[in-house]
Order: C-alpha cells, then structure tokens, then sequence
C-alpha cells in the first residue's frame, strides 16, 4: 500500500508530479497558480480531474464548462479537448486510465 496527503506535496508550479503509473492508470498532481490555466489540450487516456486544494473552471469542447472548488470532479473522455483555468491557486488530481492510452506514443511501435 503506497497513501500520500496530497496538500502536503512540494510540488513547483506548472511542474505535473507523477504519484504512481501503472497499465492500468496514472495519478498525477499538478500545481496550477491563480490566473493561469492548462490552455486547450486532449490527452489519449480517459481522465479524472479532482480539485485538492483552490478553484479552478474546466472547459469542454462545445463550450460547456464546470467550475468549482475542492472536491469538484471533473471527467474527460479519451481525445476530448479541453480546458483548465485556475481561479485561485490550485493543487489538482489527474487520474489518466489507461496508461498509455490507445494512440499515445508509448505505444507506437
């Protein structure tokens, strides 16, 4: 059994450190300072985003968007583009699964 206290990780701005990373998914924290955001990007992998410390807004493809403060989970499917903006500073859980996902480039032969 590996348990972390994730408000408690020094962990840099903008600087994604990786928990765990097994075939079956990766846990990542990431540091997103007030004002600034994970600008419009997909990842292969389904994704879990949860709210750790802060609020951020989280926008989807055709506009939607979730915005919210600690404990807020927010879902993205396999190559769904999407952004994040932090509205205060924020400490964020990506869950990916998979991992990689199908068309990452770990997986290319």
């Amino acid at each position: 059994m590996r348990s972390w206290l994730l408000n408690e990780l020094d962990v840099p701005p903008r600087a994604p450190e990786v928990l765990a990373s097994t075939d079956e998914g990766r846990a990542i924290v990431i540091e997103l300072p007030a004002n600034e955001k994970l600008g419009e990007h997909q990842v292969h992998e389904r994704g879990w985003l949860l709210v750790v410390e802060g609020r951020i807004e989280a926008t989807g493809p055709n506009g939607e968007s979730a915005g919210g403060g600690v404990g807020l989970l927010v879902e993205f499917d396999p190559n769904e583009r999407h952004e994040v903006a932090a509205i205060e500073d924020s400490r964020l859980l990506l869950l990916l699964s998979p991992w990689p996902g199908e068309g990452h480039p770990r997986n290319r032969d």
